[in-house]
């Protein structure tokens, strides 16, 4: 009984009326009066809050402030990030495979041998290689040996490509001298040594774009001449470049001087070498240099 006349003594001062009045100090005249009670108070109160609370929530979830609040999670932000943290990684792997490659290009045009691990598959990319039995079947045998034969037209192998390729090109001599050790593929010699008169400027053996111009450890000032029908020239051991790689070149222009540059020479000579579709063949059969 006495806790709910307690009660009810609250309520009842709760919902007391009491009014706010604001007098004129000079004059006490009243300007402004408000009547309200405790329990109107606290409403009001808790009213005020809640609206304040709802414009800071739309606030914060409507607009670009929640960008600034720290710990605030945008799932569609997370998962662009994630995007572009994936594509950078394969954009790296990617030019790491294209340098390489193009390193071993490089290495391959001035001549020197690659080593073991360059010529091997990358670990990467042989992952998603299926595990088969890669041993050749006999049909696969019979059409690469078949192949083969048909595309036996290396200029140093048989007449009638060598004939074929006389009647088709007028080759420029690059330079005129003595031949000092001749064309010697199984010794892994696949050019010709001339040797000529010191400053003797050497010339383009047939139009075409030079494709290297560069200097190498072996054979010192080097520089390849890419031509029609995929046949290649290359000229060793120049004192001189007078061409850059990219620059267009007519036969018998000068592209670089006689010289005694590398490690693989014994004096001042030129080490010229031509091939086509990728197989060397002999400059004697198709050039007179005397």
């Amino acid at each position: 009984m006495e806790s709910e006349k307690k009660k009810k003594k609250i309520l009842k001062k709760l919902k007391n009326k009491y009014r706010l009045v604001i007098l004129n100090d000079a004059s006490f005249e009243e300007k402004f009066s408000y009547r309200l009670s405790p329990l109107n108070l606290v409403t009001l109160i808790i009213s005020f809050v809640f609206v304040i609370t709802s414009l800071v929530a739309t606030l914060i979830i409507f607009t670009p402030l929640r960008e600034y609040i720290p710990g605030y999670t945008d799932v569609s932000l997370r998962q662009d990030l994630t995007a572009l943290v994936l594509k950078s990684d394969s954009l790296e792997r990617e030019l790491a495979t294209n340098n390489s490659y193009l390193n071993k290009i490089s290495s391959i045009l001035k001549g020197e041998v690659l080593d073991s691990k360059d010529t091997t598959v990358s670990e990467g990319s042989t992952n998603n290689l299926p595990n088969k039995n890669l041993v050749p079947s006999t049909e696969d045998s019979a059409l690469r040996a078949y192949v083969e034969r048909e595309e036996s037209f290396s200029l140093n192998q048989t007449v009638g490509s060598e004939q074929r390729l006389n009647t088709e090109i007028n080759f420029f001599p690059p330079l005129k001298g003595s031949i000092t050790e001749e064309f010697y593929p199984n010794k892994e010699h696949f050019g010709i040594d001339i040797v000529a008169p010191k400053n003797e400027a050497i010339k383009a053996a047939l139009d075409g774009t030079v494709i290297f111009s560069e200097w190498t450890v072996e054979t010192g000032y080097v520089i390849h001449l890419q031509h029609e029908k995929n046949i290649t020239t290359i000229y060793k051991h120049n004192s001189v470049l007078l061409k850059k790689t990219g620059d267009i070149v007519k036969a018998g222009e000068a592209i670089a001087i006689i010289g005694n540059t590398g490690k693989l020479t014994s004096g001042p000579h030129l080490h010229f070498e031509l091939w086509r579709d990728g197989v060397a063949a002999n400059p004697t059969k198709y050039i007179n240099f005397n």
